[in-house]
């Protein structure tokens, strides 16, 4: 018997199956231009891994999860449990696809809601500061980071195509930074001045100022999405001075966003979780010692899997499964 997983990432959708004892079998990823031009099955990916009738639960994220502040059952909740697909980057189809495929398998699933101003488990300052802190999969990421290191007071630093930074206090979420509000992503990133007077002045939408304004910009790369890491990446490994400047600038809007949701904990914080495909990279630079060189060994740092939402996600799926009422402050309602 198993559980799944899946992760509604900027790049692709990410699935883990989990063992009923809690050991990940397998994880994989599907691409969003392939599934949104039919190249590849969610469906067909899942049963050449699995026998649908060994699977227990599914729990599932998707977009911003901005429509519901509870875990539900996937069959309860209205219009995929969002508000709106705009403003949430560029928009592709290949995650709807997916979603719609996993409606129509007989397997029992839930949906893990974002972090938003209707979430009444936040911080009341939160809810007040933000409309918006953090779509879906960030709660599994962070569900996966207190399973992997048992602290209760923490900060987790996803950095990948956007970078999201999330607070856990006495094991629950008090509060995040959501991409739009704060440190660099590879390919997301902060409305600043210029842009805003780009979007009043010359009428460029607001999304595509976000979905522009990450460590790309600085290096001058463009293209699609899948692409621009790799690309950053390389021209990085070449010596290209603004691929350079790209990844340090990322890395000190980090740092910045970090010691700032320190200054708001009340506890001491325990440590900090680093993930995503940039926070755990070890080639062509080393994040862990890129970033513990402004902390200068303040904090425990803690590496955990890039897959860390698909991981994270399946272990919700079986702790729920298991009669768990509440989820790092969320509550559970599969009444």
């Amino acid at each position: 018997m198993v559980f799944i997983g899946m992760d509604h990432g900027t790049t692709g959708i990410s699935f883990c199956i989990m063992s009923d004892e809690g050991e990940v079998l397998d994880v994989f990823k599907i691409g969003r231009e392939e599934s949104k031009n039919g190249l590849v099955s969610a469906t067909e990916e899942i049963t050449k891994r699995v026998d649908l009738d060994s699977v227990k639960l599914m729990a599932i994220t998707y977009a911003m999860g901005d429509g519901i502040n509870k875990i539900m059952p996937t069959n309860k909740v209205k219009n995929r449990g969002i508000l709106s697909i705009n403003g949430a980057g560029k928009v592709t189809g290949g995650g709807t696809s997916v979603f719609s495929e996993l409606e129509s398998l007989d397997v029992g699933s839930i949906m893990i809601p974002g972090l938003h101003r209707n979430s009444d488990s936040l911080d009341k300052l939160f809810r007040a500061a933000y409309s918006h802190q953090a779509s879906s999969e960030k709660v599994s990421i962070a569900y996966n980071a207190l399973r992997e290191t048992g602290w209760s007071n923490f900060i987790v630093a996803d950095i990948s195509s956007n970078s999201v930074d999330i607070l856990i206090e006495d094991g629950k979420i008090k509060g995040a930074i959501d991409a739009c509000l704060g440190a660099m992503g590879v390919v997301h990133g902060p409305i600043d001045l210029e842009m805003i007077r780009d979007i009043d002045e010359n009428g460029v939408l607001a999304n595509d100022c976000f979905s522009h304004a990450g460590a790309v910009r600085i290096a001058g790369i463009d293209g699609k999405v899948a692409n621009m890491k790799d690309q950053l990446l390389e021209n990085y490994k070449k010596g290209d001075e603004k691929a350079k400047l790209a990844i340090d600038t990322l890395i000190m809007t980090v740092a910045m966003e970090i010691a700032g949701l320190d200054v708001v904990c009340e506890n001491e914080v325990e440590g900090i979780v680093l993930t995503g495909s940039i926070g755990s990279a070890t080639e062509p630079f080393n994040f862990e010692d890129e970033i513990n060189k402004y902390f200068k060994n303040k904090y425990p740092l803690k590496v955990i899997s890039k897959e860390s939402g698909a991981v994270g996600a399946a272990q919700i799926a079986m702790d729920v499964y298991n009669g768990k009422k509440e989820i790092l402050g969320i509550e559970v309602d599969i009444s």
